[in-house]
């Protein structure tokens, strides 16, 4: 049995990854979380895509433990405020929780008209036996409302407030986990990464 381990700390987007692999049945796939297993340090954020702070995880955590490992970076573009946030989505505001980080969050934006958005999620896979190592994009365009219209899920709190391009009408918190993992940003990444893997399983 293959086993991988996801590295994050934030039990929102865990829950989510996990969700969404559960669609491409990877049985023989055991998912382990750095919760499970001891590492010590954090490895340092400094790229400046999505894609190469995925792999940063992954390589850092894969390298440690000598577990294959998935790493997952996400966050925001605002048409507002372009030179903001991005990679950095999370440290912009200083907050020490969910509820502060999306108050301080929807005053930044109180005065603004424009409150176009794109979330973005990148995966990266890494085995450090084999230095074998993958990146996939995923991207959900949509408008950032003025209020929270769900609660707040831990570890992602703009999911109350993100309303997503297309024929919902429900804020992501609001949705189910099918219909959440079909059009969000991490949802399309990790369906990428979830074939991926299985063709790894059936190697």
């Amino acid at each position: 049995m293959m086993k991988l381990l996801i590295a994050t700390t934030n039990e929102g987007k865990k829950r989510e990854l996990l969700e969404a692999l559960e669609e491409h049945e990877l049985s023989e796939t055991e998912f382990l979380s750095l919760r499970d297993i001891e590492v010590t340090g954090e490895p340092e954020e400094n790229a400046e895509t999505f894609e190469e702070n995925a792999l940063i995880k992954a390589q850092f955590f894969a390298e440690q433990t000598g577990i294959p490992t998935l790493g997952e970076d996400s966050g925001l573009i605002l048409s507002a405020f372009p030179e903001k946030f991005g990679v950095r989505t999370r440290r912009e505001i200083d907050a020490g929780t969910d509820e502060e980080w999306l108050e301080k969050f929807l005053e930044m934006l109180r005065p603004v008209s424009d409150r176009r958005a794109t979330f973005y999620s990148a995966t990266a896979f890494f085995d450090p036996t084999t230095k074998e190592s993958v990146t996939f994009l995923g991207s959900t365009t949509g408008e950032i409302l003025t209020e929270p219209q769900a609660e707040l899920e831990p570890g992602i709190p703009v999911s109350a407030i993100f309303l997503a391009d297309g024929e919902t009408k429900l804020v992501y918190s609001a949705l189910s986990r099918e219909e959440k993992n079909k059009i969000s940003h991490r949802g399309k990444s990790v369906k990428q990464l979830g074939a991926f893997l299985l063709t790894k399983q059936e190697q």
